[in-house]
């Protein structure tokens, strides 16, 4: 019986690497993290570079995981799955945070919530389970976008629907928002959707640390945020907590 073949494994471990870490590597961080030569490393990245599976940034050259494999990630996951590994995690978040709580997975360009836990208090409240959001324009839609998770890419959209003048909707501007989402690990929308309104969201995560969907709350701005509407930390931790323990329950290692 044939043995492994070096050449995938290699390729498998290069896209563990990428899917375990909150940032984006370099080549000579992936080389020497895997113990391998510049060189080996370098033309495994462009192979899989040119099948979607990693994605080079044109700006620090840097590597992380490409579309089409974050595609080929939720494919497997059913979102029956997703929301009965959701439904305590949410509720608690619901319970401690005070405010609404919402799960997030991709569909036809948008969000589709999947599941929805009602703020803990006595006022009137629409359930919006099967609703659809904005990705730019939504803490769970960022999320999606920012980790390739979502099918649509907004800077080739015809145009961002500004549902009010704090939407995003230059596609520069929202692509640093993307990367900054990236870069600490959650996204907020501060009446980008609707004036009054703001929330939080972070990413879950399956199997190899590809997201799979996401976790947000929402309520009114000055709930959500402090005086000078920046997200309250105390939110923003709890948000990440509960993606967190969501993840490991869908099988994702420690992140």
């Amino acid at each position: 019986m044939a043995g492994p073949v070096q050449s995938i494994e290699r390729a498998a471990a290069i896209l563990r690497l990428l899917a375990g870490g909150p940032r984006r590597l370099g080549l000579g961080e992936v080389a020497a993290s895997l113990g391998l030569a510049k060189g080996t490393a370098h033309g495994i990245l462009r192979t899989l570079q040119h099948v979607d599976f990693v994605e080079q940034d044109a700006a620090t050259g840097k590597y992380q995981l490409g579309a089409a494999l974050l595609h080929l990630g939720t494919s497997y996951l059913d979102v029956n799955e997703l929301r009965s590994r959701s439904l305590n995690w949410a509720d608690a978040l619901a319970a401690r945070s005070g405010e609404a709580v919402r799960l997030g997975t991709p569909l036809e360009g948008s969000v589709l919530i999947v599941h929805h836990v009602f703020r803990p208090d006595d006022t009137f409240q629409t359930l919006d389970v099967g609703s659809l959001l904005p990705l730019h324009a939504s803490s769970l839609g960022k999320v999606l976008l920012a980790y390739g998770t979502a099918a649509t890419e907004p800077d080739r959209e015809p145009g961002l629907e500004a549902y009010t003048r704090h939407t995003l909707v230059d596609p520069e501007r929202l692509a640093r928002a993307l990367a900054a989402v990236r870069e600490v690990g959650w996204a907020a929308e501060v009446q980008e959707m609707s004036m009054g309104e703001a929330g939080l969201a972070a990413p879950i995560r399956g199997h190899g640390g590809l997201v799979v969907g996401a976790i947000g709350l929402s309520g009114p701005v000055e709930r959500i945020c402090d005086s000078q509407n920046h997200p309250r930390t105390g939110l923003i931790s709890l948000i990440r907590e509960a993606a967190r323990a969501i993840s490991r329950d869908l099988g994702a290692a420690r992140w």
